[in-house]
């Protein structure tokens, strides 16, 4: 018999009873012990910068303490590190504004000879907006139109022709409506086989942004004998004074938009229509 016993040096006796800590992530929701004070809580904050992890208990009280050793995880010793984030997944193919897959890199076409005429300043920024990534791609050139009692003399001008289509869009074409009218009688006309007219049914442009996207229900109906868009911005509380209001209650209005899914379906039919019908290759 050994009168003395097990040799207590033997093996690694400086081993801490509840074994040596290890690293461990400091990740959201688990629940730690701070060894030093007892406290002990979930993990609601890690900061990288400070080097700090925030404990809440179940009295919902925080106290913050630096990471690093003495902590206890599931009742063994652990030395906390921040969490390493996630690889992110890979990201699908960026898209336009339109929707459309975006094409990196690419450079803009040259302009193509068939053009878009679109009637309205504020139409013209709006497609430019949703459209205009997809149209330097194609090569297509948007022009501004004054008004459509201008089209027939912007046609003559134009002649239009097989590689010099015109696609034109119009504010409030319905039937039997002035527009409407001005419309038909082009397309009967010399240069119709190479024209694609359409149109929108709004009052005006504004009305093709989802009234949710500026907080309402829907666009007020503003009485035939007041100006639209002074009526719109008074029924909203908008100054109304001047052009210069009109121009400012339109950036706001622009502003909501970020992509097609801003506007009514109304108007992105008609403009994928136009671009399809000048792209025909």
């Amino acid at each position: 018999m050994d009168r003395y016993g097990t040799d207590v040096l033997a093996g690694d006796w400086r081993k801490p009873k509840r074994g040596r800590a290890v690293e461990a992530p400091a990740e959201l929701g688990a629940v730690v012990e701070e060894v030093e004070t007892g406290w002990v809580g979930e993990i609601v904050r890690v900061d990288r910068d400070l080097g700090t992890v925030t404990l809440e208990d179940r009295r919902t009280k925080r106290r913050v303490f630096p990471l690093g050793p003495g902590f206890l995880l599931e009742g063994k010793p652990v030395i906390l590190r921040p969490a390493v984030p996630a690889k992110a997944a890979p990201a699908g193919p960026r898209r336009t504004a339109s929707g459309s897959i975006a094409v990196e890199k690419a450079p803009a076409r040259v302009a193509r000879q068939s053009r878009i005429f679109v009637e309205g300043r504020h139409d013209a920024e709006l497609v430019e907006k949703v459209w205009g990534d997809d149209l330097r791609i194609e090569g297509v050139v948007v022009e501004y139109l004054g008004g459509v009692d201008d089209l027939a003399d912007h046609l003559v001008d134009f002649q239009p022709g097989p590689q010099r289509r015109v696609g034109v869009l119009v504010d409030h074409l319905v039937q039997g409506s002035k527009e409407s009218r001005i419309a038909n009688a082009i397309m009967r006309g010399p240069h119709g086989a190479h024209v694609r007219i359409v149109g929108h049914p709004f009052i005006d442009v504004w009305q093709a942004v989802k009234p949710d996207r500026l907080g309402l229900k829907e666009w007020p109906r503003i009485p035939r004998n007041i100006e639209w868009k002074k009526g719109i911005c008074q029924q909203l509380g908008w100054p109304h004074r001047n052009q210069a209001d009109i121009a400012r209650a339109w950036q706001h209005i622009l502003s909501k938009v970020g992509s097609y899914a801003d506007l009514e379906p109304a108007l992105l039919g008609r403009v994928e229509e136009l671009i399809d019908f000048v792209t025909v290759e």
